[in-house]
């Protein structure tokens, strides 16, 4: 029997350096575990191919996403590179409240906003299997000069040095091994006993109504 959580879910925070598989390795988790779902980011920077609006990123002009940070409707924004990304509020509230489980699919700095503001939340820091393999990724990718691909490599090599920042940390040079060990990090973040909603416990016979303690537990 699948113990019931408290009332709200989990934000589960994936970062790591640019071309590490974060958003391959997100998506393989909504196939694999009920009750995920993955917040879409909102960027300005042009859509690759085969990614769609709404469905990878909000493709949004630089006039657009300034206009949703005036209005304070990001949980975190960063100037990554040339272009910008945030994370809106409102579909990460809707997830928690609803008991829905919710993955953010964002960069080092942005994690380190949420660090800041969010502290109930959990966060998974994804390292590639070597810098040499994640240079061959980016080259692989050609959707960049190799003087950008330096670039990243650099911020790469800081962003893994701060990785005891973050709670878990994946190494993803095997997807499929890289998935369960996600998979694993969601499950137990759902089993952990501070989680557990106790009224339910009692509900079943298990503890005494009178010995149960319930706290409030602060929101967003």
């Amino acid at each position: 029997m699948t113990l019931r959580r408290r009332k709200t879910g989990l934000i589960v925070v994936v970062s790591g350096p640019s071309g590490v598989g974060k958003s391959t390795l997100c998506r393989a988790m909504l196939s694999d575990l009920e009750g995920l779902t993955l917040s879409v980011s909102c960027t300005t920077r042009k859509p690759r191919p085969g990614e769609r609006d709404g469905v990878d990123y909000y493709f949004l002009d630089e006039a657009q996403f300034r206009d949703m940070i005036a209005r304070d409707e990001f949980i975190e924004w960063a100037q990554v590179y040339d272009h910008l990304y945030g994370t809106p509020w409102k579909a990460v509230i809707q997830a928690h409240e609803a008991e829905t489980d919710v993955l953010l699919d964002i960069d080092a700095q942005g994690a380190r906003q949420i660090m800041a503001r969010v502290k109930e939340a959990v966060f998974v820091f994804v390292t590639p299997p070597s810098l040499e393999a994640l240079r061959t990724r980016l080259v692989a990718r050609a959707s960049d000069p190799p003087e950008e691909i330096e670039r990243r490599l650099q911020h790469a090599s800081e962003e893994i040095a701060n990785f005891h920042t973050y709670h878990y940390l994946v190494r993803n040079e095997d997807l499929v091994q890289a998935t369960k060990e996600l998979e694993a990090i969601i499950i137990a973040e759902r089993l952990k006993t501070s989680r557990l909603d106790k009224r339910w416990l009692v509900e079943q016979g298990l503890l005494v109504k009178t010995t149960v303690s319930c706290p409030s537990r602060s929101g967003l």
